[in-house]
């Protein structure tokens, strides 16, 4: 008998696609926080990994060998309910790292649980988009696709974005506060991607 229950607890993991390692500021790292601070109001715990201070080999394999850092990533997003991905945006795409987590990702198309289902189809994912030119739709649509194509569940409105305004150097880190769209969009976020986990833990899907 199935005991998840609105309140039962969750847990995320936030990976934060930034070109730069810890400790230098970013951006994608303060909106990945938030959106997990918003997802604590929905019963769910977790953490932020920042992509750019471990070794993630390139490759479309679990385990790229010695020194490899995805496999203890990979064990924490098995470990979770919900995948957030937060990602910059670099010439109106999502960042050079966001594309190797997506390509490390693949690797699922190859693993399985007993009833022949790859096993992230009970996660949700949702996506965290900054930049300082437009083109935070296109860059959630890769990263949706993305996500979907190995198995993750998104459910409506499952992307948070700012972008500054075109030709200007103002970083989201640097605004004085949150602006209200942003938040809100990230409230609505946590709401959904929290709803959706939950109903993916109590209602696993079929067997295909």
């Amino acid at each position: 008998m199935d005991t998840t229950t609105d309140t039962t607890p969750l847990r995320a993991l936030a990976l934060v696609c930034t070109l730069s390692p810890s400790p230098k500021p970013s951006s994608s790292q303060l909106l990945a926080e938030q959106t997990m601070s918003a997802l604590a109001d929905h019963g769910v715990t977790g953490s932020v990994i920042r992509i750019a201070d471990h070794d993630v080999k390139p490759g479309v394999e679990v385990d790229m060998g010695d020194g490899d850092a995805w496999p203890a990533i990979r064990d924490k997003i098995l470990d979770s309910d919900i995948l957030v991905l937060s990602t910059p945006i670099w010439l109106g795409h999502p960042s050079s790292v966001a594309q190797r987590v997506l390509e490390r990702l693949d690797a699922e198309l190859g693993e399985s649980d007993d009833e022949g289902r790859m096993l992230t189809y009970g996660k949700a994912a949702a996506v965290c988009v900054v930049g300082n030119e437009d083109g935070a739709h296109n860059v959630s649509a890769d990263l949706f696709q993305g996500l979907n194509d190995v198995g993750f569940s998104l459910a409506p409105n499952a992307v948070t974005y700012w972008v500054g305004e075109a030709m200007q150097g103002t970083d989201y880190q640097d605004l004085e506060k949150t602006p209200e769209k942003t938040a809100a969009a990230t409230k609505t976020l946590a709401a959904n991607t929290a709803h959706l986990a939950r109903l993916l833990k109590s209602t696993p899907y079929p067997p295909s």
